[in-house]
């Protein structure tokens, strides 16, 4: 990590995340409220948070945390915040935090808080993934210091070399067919990739 990564987060920011289930009220009532549809491209991203909201519901249902995971979340003796970075418009964040709120409700040791990417771009400019302001981030800090003890996303890695490999070569199939087909990777994956990761971090 970077000298700026190991910096204390300011505490006013765990004040201002919100809860998993406050996270999905915002979600809900920017739906509700047909939040910046008025242009395109509020149009557009009001088309996926509702897209969103119907993934997080569907992970909800079917995530079942894997046995050596359960113990590993169980057995943690170090209480963390994990501090997600996010937006309701993003597909992959939609995938992986009801999966990190299934880990942080089996251990009483983990506090999930989220905050909004681009409501906080100072923060997020300190957590680039290859330069890149890409989500969801997680950020575990140590609930004292508030320094970073480790990261993870903003995807698995089977999945995030995918992306990569889409960013090679973008003209070799629209930007669309390229998020219908790592949508399907998700689906096939189940959570188990992210799950791997996870256990591993804990370790």
């Amino acid at each position: 990590m970077s000298l700026s990564v190991l910096e204390p987060i300011a505490a006013e920011l765990i004040k201002e995340s919100m809860t998993y289930a406050s996270y999905k009220a915002y979600m809900k009532s920017l739906i509700d409220q047909g939040n910046a549809a008025g242009t395109e491209e509020g149009s557009k991203m009001l088309a996926y948070t509702v897209l969103n909201q119907q993934r997080m519901h569907r992970v909800e249902k079917t995530c079942v945390l894997e046995p050596g995971l359960l113990e590993q979340l169980l057995g943690l003796e170090k209480p963390v915040i994990w501090l997600v970075l996010t937006e309701p418009w993003c597909g992959d964040a939609a995938t992986a935090i009801p999966v990190m709120n299934a880990m942080a409700a089996a251990s009483p040791k983990i506090k999930l808080q989220l905050l909004l990417r681009d409501v906080h771009p100072e923060l997020m400019n300190r957590f680039l993934t290859n330069g890149s302001r890409s989500i969801p981030k997680l950020i575990a800090l140590d609930p004292e210091s508030l320094v970073a003890r480790y990261t993870w996303g903003p995807r698995p890695q089977p999945a995030q070399a995918l992306m990569q490999a889409y960013k090679a070569n973008p003209a070799r199939q629209p930007y669309a067919d390229f998020v219908a087909s790592l949508q399907l990777w998700y689906a096939k994956d189940k959570t188990r990739s992210m799950q791997r990761e996870f256990l591993n971090l804990l370790s």
